[in-house]
């Protein structure tokens, strides 16, 4: 009976499966045909391909559409038709759903000018079964190619440089914007990156400058330039572009043409400047001069010095010339110390004057040294000497001091050796000429004069002593002695001639010498001992020891014979007797006894052969075979070798070839063996020989025979030649480069290296190149303009050392293309016209020219207002006036007199843009007016000593022209002609007319002198008018004196009021009342002087920080001089006031920033800096000294956030800021100067706490110590490309260390970088998000590498900007996690897959649940309807809401404990989130944002935009994870609070509050057990923490005991789903709020796993909802031992339901949790069970 049962209930499963299936396969099968024309494949909607640029035609663009249904007949479900088909770019094919391209007769260029970027086109697919359309696009995408080679603008480029400008300078920036090379490819194929290349044209051009940035391609100087060693630089500059792949990269070239120009580095120098050691440095100069005593100075001015006094700047090519320095002349110093009484030296024109005859008795010479300077006080003066010579009456004749002299010389000497005076050489011969009229230890300037050998000896030309010098080399061995006499000679009279003697001392420069270079010599066996064998004799020409010559044998003597060492014979040695046949060689060698190092020697070698006494043996060759290689090239009659053989019984031999040399090359001579070259060798036709040669005596047996083999070794001795079919004439096309020509073939016969043929271009390597084939190309593009035609010599080398040549002339022809615009003769053209000029007067007459053959120019005016005033003639260039120009009427419309416009020159054939230039037309003036005098006549004072340059008068001359032209400007000049002595002593200033002195005064009082001055126009013609000027020299009587020149008075203070006395100056005069003035230093105003008293006062406030001192110029005058309105300064009436301005603290300091922002991160250690703070002060002194101090909001805790440095104004922190990310301090600083007893300012500064999540890193391929070093620069280009997104946006680094790496970034790198840097964002006060501040950098890499070059250098640049290393970390671990949550899911698929059964059990069962749930609602309100145990309830009392929205009341708990503070609603939901306190509800979080918290959570004081997140807590009930989230913490610091659920096993007690960190304050009993804790999270999740063994713990947490917890649930009978009404419990002392509460009986088991939770912790989720904004946490007090009414401060239910509670809860399974298992029942919430118990 059971199992039929079963059997009906799987069968009903079936069936209801079957049915389910059914039903969905008729669905589908209605809906198949609405899904043609849709895409089959995922993705978004459009399709989205790329293509190559110039991709062929044809090129498949969409392999397949993928485009459900059948485009073809037959069962045609869809049609595709192709839309919007612009250009017809793309073909469809509809049966393979295929697009294809169409580029038929074109190129698909992506570049301009066709631009083609992407290709959109729409597919129409109609459903043919539906009638429905679908448009699908296609969007082809075209990918740019490199195809285009950059450009430069210019053909070349030039600048012009100072040889000051400093290294590091930029010079040249003439490549930026479109002025440099340009690409037209898009992306890195367009951009553009400078470079400069080697030169081999000018090497030193590489090292001279350097690219700043090869980007911008800035030029800057990398070394010092010095216009003297070099002018011009020649810079080989490389534009290439950016391709991804480096060998793609194209490139172009062009030229930097340097040019050095002269600066004042360089001093003056006299001439005649004598190179040192080729260096530009001269040679100490001395000049000299003569003079005769008691001379009239009349006579002898200007002095002739010799040479010339003259001096020139060494920076002899400054411009313009105006600014070339004049040179100034001085006698610097002198003795005897008297000489400024006798000399004078002219400053500017170096003449040098004497002042007053001389006596040569007291004076015989003048020592004086003499500077040149440059007039503008250059740094670097010259010195020279100049030498006087005082000289005496010629009245006698030289003498020598001896009357001979005696002297020696080796003759190995070397010319220029000087003679000595004694046989050792040790001394040199001096030679001493006197002259009685000048003084004997000084030069008479004799001349002396040889009579003979003046080829051979010369003498010294100057000198008191002079000496013999040896011109010639001498031989002794020639000519041993030399004898001459001398003669001295003053000009005027002649000494008696003298003798000299030169004695030619040996020296060893001979080889003793043998007659012969070897001797032969028989000897036979019956020689005795001590027989002389030869006698040998070596001469050597030397004297004494270098001629004494001994002898030795050196070898071969074998102990058989000996040589006398002085006499030179051989004989044979004692006890020695010959054998027959023996031979030997003696090497012997003769030595003189010169000394060691001077020993020479020679050897000669004597043969010997022992004969026996008769013919006993054949001739013999020396060897049996002889091999030698002879040269191709050996000359004829050559010797080869020396055959000859050897016959003990000396009988004639005779030698014959006997075979191998057929053709007569060889030639043996028959007596001698000599083997000699009869005919020419040639290698090419026999390289190698065998011949048999044979030697015979004539007697019988008396042959023997050898064999000679010769090698014919190759010589270089053919020329390559060039094939004879190989063209001559070749053309090319003009502007390519690397364009192919023609090839030559070249071939030589010879062998190895001499045979290899090389190509090389002789005359034009630099614009041809040829490959090792011969194949000829050009090098460099052609310019048919400037050579049309080509004699290409190409050379054919061999690969010998000296190898031999042969070339060819080619003639290349370049051919012509339109490449050139029509050029003007002139780029600007200037032509002035005379006002006035008639209509059609041509002007100026154009001309251009096009250098390509074929050309067409015409003219035309560019510029249309132009138009209107001049017409050109297109074919002749001739500029016409088409209107009557006036000058005067011009300038008064304000147009000017000048016309500048733009004209062209257009080839009307042509291609190429026009050429231009600009033409400006100058209207000039007609001179109509003369200047006039304001007055006629000028008078004007002066004082008899009045210096150089005192101002007398001032002239003023006024012309009518029009203002601005030449004719209206008017100069001053003085009529010579009319007042010639007057204009030698006075002058006028030509542009201001200020009448000055000329030269320093030297007058009689009373005297008037009449100057004449003209003024004159620069017009045309030139006008003029004169004026006179009288000026009277004013008699000493009339000019004050000042008792002092210089007056310096005590410091006045800044702040002095109007009217501050300074000092008083005092001047004198007799008879005169004084007339004090301040005439020069007082320009401002700021002083006065009282006219009669001569006290000096403030005029105007002074200012320290402006000018810190005076220095007035003050005269006093005559009272009637000055009412005459004359003027006459001089030495004694002018004087110099000195006046120092005390400085005073008038200023308050001033910070550099108004606001200061700055971050800290978390883990930031106390007393870090943070930032620092600068504030200035234009005081000076401890005025300028700065104190800083802080004021900050005072926090509960009394503790500062922040302090500062006193002095250096560098803030750090004072505190932990851990768990505050997002929190910033907000607080003002203040600067104090003075040190702290001064003016103050403040400013505010704003500290945002960070951490590694709002930072990113930027990777740069410098290495940190350069990063750390620009760090300012680098990080001011970051913010300003943040700050173009968040306006004030401030950047701020956290670190620079090396780059790491690798997987888990455990790898350094140290020549990368990492920069960690973050923003902070003003507005806010908080870091800008990580995400945003890598788009702010990310997205302008390529701008902000641009700037970073300057700073990093060659090749410095940003690798990437990447995420900290702690995100990279956490999101890998996610991933990991997401890989475990796939197989869990895939897991979970296979379990529903089986449980489909128990699915639908659960299904049909539903509606039972239902009802059942509907039961326990009932119950539940009639139970919550009855008073707790049966009582009645007691009087209503006013509810206490405990949980306000703006604050916390305080809330007792039972049993008397203390107050705490309770989580306020408002943080418990975010969207009800305050904004006090910085609190934003919308800020977003993210999940991986976790930090450790071990003390709970302290809310920050000064705003955070934390987002309160669900916490997370260990098995202890501690918090290990929180996401951006905080608890409230009270004014009380040291109690850490949570809001808890807890659960009491020893009290029963369910509750919610605080939990204070330390246990004393629970006053829990010390042996009690704990069942645990519940935390109730944001989103009602119920968190279970470890609770201690109980026989009573429900075992019941897995998820297939829900089942029989459904049933338990009729059992316990208590659910909620409506919140009662408010119940007050009086007596109790707890307070209830609106809420849900329920209790259980003392013997109930009290667990979160079997029993009902106290409030809304059954209800659904927007109960929970509930449970977090309104409704309170019930506190439930339940005393386990009494099973009394219950207490609840919210809503108190009690369960009599003792027995059922009691129950055990099983599940089929028989696994239970263990005391140390954890039940999360977070998840469960989200199930739809109003329940009490679980």
């Amino acid at each position: 009976m059971r199992r039929g049962w079963w059997l009906v209930r799987w069968l009903g499963t079936g069936m209801a499966i079957l049915s389910l299936l059914t039903h969905s396969w008729g669905q589908d099968t209605e809906d198949w045909q609405y899904e043609e024309c849709k895409l089959s494949r995922p993705g978004p909607p459009a399709t989205i391909v790329t293509i190559d640029e110039e991709s062929p035609n044809g090129t498949v663009l969409v392999g397949n559409m993928q485009i459900n249904g059948r485009p073809q007949d037959p069962g045609r479900t869809i049609s595709l038709l192709l839309l919007d088909n612009y250009d017809y770019w793309v073909i469809l094919d509809p049966t393979r759903q295929r697009l294809y391209l169409n580029s038929t007769g074109r190129v698909l260029d992506r570049d301009p000018p066709n631009s083609i970027t992407t290709i959109v086109v729409q597919i129409q697919c109609t459903n043919e079964l539906v009638g429905t359309i679908i448009l699908h696009e296609v969007r082809i995408v075209v990918r740019d190619k490199n195809d285009n080679t950059p450009r430069f603008q210019q053909p070349r480029y030039y600048v012009a440089v100072n040889e000051l400008t400093p290294v590091g300078t930029t010079i040249f920036t003439g490549f930026a914007g479109n002025n440099g090379a340009t690409d037209i490819d898009d992306g890195p194929n367009g951009h553009i990156e400078y470079s400069i290349l080697y030169n081999p044209n000018d090497p030193a051009s590489n090292g001279t400058v350097s690219v700043a940035n090869t980007l911008s391609g800035h030029i800057t100087l990398a070394e010092r330039l010095n216009y003297e060693e070099r002018t011009r630089y020649l810079v080989l500059v490389q534009a290439n572009d950016r391709a991804p792949y480096p060998p793609n990269r194209r490139t172009a070239t062009t030229t930097l043409t340097v040019d050095v120009l002269d600066g004042d580095d360089l001093g003056p120098m006299f001439l005649p400047c004598v190179l040192v050691n080729n260096t530009r440095d001269c040679n100490p100069i001395t000049y000299h001069v003569a003079i005769p005593e008691f001379t009239e100075p009349s006579k002898l001015n200007p002095l002739n010095v010799t040479p010339s006094i003259r001096a020139v700047d060494m920076d002899r090519n400054i411009q313009p010339p105006s600014d070339r320095p004049g040179i100034h002349y001085f006698i610097l110093v002198g003795h005897p110390n008297t000489y400024p009484e006798y000399f004078s030296l002219n400053r500017t024109t170096a003449e040098l004057h004497v002042l007053q005859p001389i006596s040569r008795d007291v004076y015989q010479r003048f020592t004086l040294i003499i500077k040149a300077e440059q007039d503008n006080g250059h740094p670097l003066p010259a010195y020279a000497d100049l030498i006087i010579e005082i000289l005496d009456e010629n009245n006698q004749a030289p003498y020598f001091q001896f009357a001979t002299y005696q002297g020696y010389v080796s003759e190995s000497s070397p010319v220029g050796t000087t003679i000595s005076a004694s046989a050792n050489l040790t001394a040199p011969l001096g030679v001493i000429a006197l002259d009685n009229d000048i003084e004997e230890t000084k030069d008479p300037m004799v001349k002396i004069t040889l009579n003979d050998y003046t080829t051979i000896f010369g003498l010294t030309p100057t000198g008191l002593i002079r000496y013999l010098r040896l011109l010639k080399p001498v031989d002794r061995e020639k000519q041993m002695t030399y004898t001459f006499t001398m003669v001295s000679s003053d000009g005027v009279q002649q000494s008696i001639p003298v003798t000299v003697n030169i004695l030619v001392l040996d020296a060893n420069d001979n080889t003793p010498t043998f007659p012969e270079v070897s001797y032969s010599v028989e000897v036979f066996t019956d020689m005795q001992q001590g027989e002389t064998v030869l006698q040998l004799t070596a001469a050597d020409a030397d004297e004494g020891l270098n001629g004494l010559v001994t002898y030795e044998i050196l070898a071969g003597a074998q102990g058989d014979f000996i040589i006398n060492n002085r006499t030179g014979r051989i004989t044979v040695a004692p006890g020695v007797t010959l054998t027959v046949g023996r031979s030997y060689a003696l090497t012997v060698k003769a030595s003189d006894n010169a000394p060691e190092t001077q020993r020479r020697s020679s050897i000669t070698t004597v043969y010997i052969e022992v004969l026996p006494p008769n013919n006993q043996s054949p001739p013999r060759f020396p060897l049996f075979t002889y091999s030698l290689e002879v040269s191709e090239a050996m000359r004829i009659g050559a010797i080869l070798l020396n055959l000859q053989a050897t016959d003990r019984e000396n009988d004639p031999i005779t030698y014959r070839i006997v075979s191998g040399d057929s053709q007569k090359v060889f030639n043996l001579s028959e007596t001698i063996g000599l083997l000699l070259l009869d005919q020419p060798l040639d290698r090419e036709t026999t390289d190698k020989y065998r011949l048999i040669v044979t030697a015979s005596d004539g007697n019988p047996g008396g042959t023997s025979t050898t064999t000679v083999n010769i090698v014919v070794t190759d010589v270089n001795d053919n020329d390559p030649k060039f094939n004879i079919t190989t063209p001559t004439n070749f053309t090319v096309q003009e502007e390519q480069a690397d364009l192919f020509i023609g090839e030559v073939t070249a071939t030589d016969p010879d062998a190895g290296p001499n045979g290899q043929v090389r190509y090389r271009i002789v005359n034009h390597p630099d614009l041809f190149t040829i490959s090792e084939n011969g194949s000829i190309y050009t090098r460099v593009p052609l310019d048919r303009e400037l050579r049309s035609q080509y004699s290409l010599v190409v050379e054919a080398s061999d690969g010998a050392v000296d190898p031999r040549r042969t070339s060819l002339t080619l003639s290349i022809q370049v051919t012509d293309i339109d490449d050139n615009s029509p050029m003007f003769s002139q780029q600007t053209y200037v032509v002035n016209v005379p006002e006035n000029s008639p209509v059609g007067t041509v002007v100026l007459k154009l001309s251009a020219v096009d250098s390509d053959l074929i050309s067409n120019v015409t003219y035309r005016i560019k510029t249309e207002s132009a138009q209107q005033l001049f017409s050109l003639n297109p074919i002749t260039g001739e500029l016409a006036v088409l209107q009557t120009l006036d000058f005067e009427n011009l300038a008064a419309m304000g147009m000017g007199a000048f016309y500048t416009f733009q004209v062209e020159a257009v080839d009307q054939g042509g291609v190429m843009p026009p050429g231009q230039a600009t033409v400006t037309v100058r209207i000039t003036d007609m001179n109509d007016f003369s200047p006039i005098f304001v007055q006629d006549l000028y008078k004007g004072l002066v004082a008899p000593n009045a210096e150089k340059g005192t101002v007398i008068t001032t002239v003023l001359a006024e012309d009518q022209d029009p203002p601005g032209t030449p004719a209206s400007f008017v100069r001053y000049r003085v009529d010579l002609d009319r007042s010639p002595y007057s204009g030698s002593i006075f002058d006028v200033e030509e542009v201001s007319g200020r009448v000055i002195t000329k030269v320093n005064l030297n007058e009689e009082p009373s005297v008037t002198f009449k100057l004449f001055v003209i003024a004159f126009d620069d017009g045309e013609p030139v006008k003029t008018n004169s004026t006179l000027v009288e000026i009277t020299v004013l008699q000493p009587s009339r000019i004050p004196i000042f008792t002092q020149e210089e007056y310096k008075f005590s410091p006045v203070s800044e702040l002095a009021p109007f009217g501050k006395r300074v000092g008083t100056i005092l001047a004198a005069a007799v008879n005169q009342t004084i007339f004090y003035s301040i005439v020069a230093g007082n320009e401002l105003g700021h002083f006065q002087v009282n006219n009669r008293t001569g006290v000096i006062s403030t005029a105007k406030p002074l200012d320290y920080e402006n000018v810190t001192s005076y220095v007035l110029r003050v005269q006093a005058d005559s009272m009637v001089v000055v009412m005459s309105n004359l003027r006459a300064p001089s030495k004694t009436n002018t004087a110099k006031v000195f006046i120092e301005v005390l400085d005073e603290n008038d200023h308050p300091p001033v910070f550099t920033r108004k606001l200061y922002i700055g971050g800290v991160t978390e883990d930031t250690k106390i007393f870090s800096s943070v930032l620092k703070i600068v504030a200035t002060d234009k005081d000076t002194g401890n005025y300028s000294a700065m104190a800083y101090r802080l004021i900050i909001p005072p926090t509960p805790e009394g503790q500062d956030s922040f302090v500062i440095e006193t002095y250096t104004g560098i803030i750090k922190s004072a505190m932990m800021f851990r768990n505050m990310r997002r929190s910033y301090f907000k607080f003002e600083v203040i600067a104090t100067d003075d040190y702290g007893i001064g003016l103050s300012s403040s400013a505010e500064v704003v500290v945002s706490v960070v951490n590694a999540l709002d930072m990113q890193v930027v990777v740069s391929t410098v290495p940190p110590t350069l990063v750390e070093e620009k760090k300012e620069e680098l990080i001011r280009i970051l913010e300003r490309h943040v700050q173009d997104q968040i306006p004030g946006a401030k950047v701020i680094v956290e670190a620079i260390g090396p780059r790491r790496h690798g997987d888990g970034f455990e790898l350094e790198d140290y020549s990368k970088t990492d920069l960690m840097v973050y923003a902070i964002d003003p507005l806010t006060n908080r870091a800008i998000s990580r995400q945003e501040l890598f788009k702010f950098l990310d997205g302008n890499v390529l701008d902000i590498n641009k700037e970073f070059q300057p700073h990093l250098g060659e090749g410095g640049r940003i690798l990437e900007i990447r995420s900290p290393d702690i995100v990279a970390s956490v999101k890998k671990a996610a991933q990991a996690v997401g890989y475990t949550e796939g197989a869990l899911l895939a897991l979970a698929i296979i379990i529903i897959l089986c449980c489909i059964p128990a699915i639908l059990i659960v299904m049909v069962t539903y509606k039972q649940f239902k009802e059942r749930q509907a039961e326990c609602a009932k119950t539940a309100r009639i139970q919550m309807a009855l008073p707790p145990g049966g009582k009645a309830p007691p009087a209503a009392a006013p509810s206490a809401n405990l949980y306000e929205e703006l604050g916390d009341n305080s809330m007792r708990r039972g049993y008397g404990r203390q107050q705490q503070q309770l989580l306020r609603p408002s943080l418990l939901r975010p969207e009800e989130l305050s904004m006090e306190s910085g609190i934003d509800p919308g800020q977003d979080y993210y999940t991986q944002d976790y930090y450790n918290y071990d003390q709970g959570y302290d809310l920050p004081q000064f705003g955070s935009r934390r987002r309160l997140i669900p916490p997370m807590y260990d098995e202890y009930g501690e918090v290990i994870m929180e996401d951006d989230g905080y608890y409230y913490s009270g004014p009380e610091t040291a109690r850490k609070k949570r809001i808890k659920l807890v659960v009491d096993r020893e009290n029963e007690t369910s509750s919610t509050g605080e939990e204070s960190t330390t246990d004393t304050q629970w006053n829990r009993p010390p042996n009690s057990n704990i069942n645990g804790n519940v935390y109730l999270a944001q989103n009602g999740s119920i968190v279970r923490t470890r609770r201690l063994p109980h026989p009573n713990n429900l075992k019941g947490g897995s998820p297939c005991r829900l089942g029989k917890q459904f049933k338990k649930l009729d059992k316990l009978g208590v659910t909620h789903e409506e919140p009662p009404p408010v119940i007050s419990i009086e007596g109790s002392g707890i307070n209830t709020e609106n809420g849900t509460g329920s209790c259980s009986p003392s013997d109930v088991d009290v667990n979160l796993n079997t029993r009902s939770s106290c409030g809304s912790l059954g209800s659904t989720n927007n109960e929970l909802k509930t449970f977090g904004s309104k409704t309170s946490i019930a506190k439930a007090l339940i005393d386990r031992n009494n099973i009394g009414p219950c207490v609840s401060d919210e809503q108190e239910t009690c369960v009599d339901n003792h027995k059922s509670s009691r129950e055990t809860l099983e599940c089929h399974s028989d696994h239970t949790l263990s005391d140390e298992d954890e039940l999360w029942m977070g998840p469960w919430n989200s199930l739809h069970i109003p329940m009490t118990k679980l």
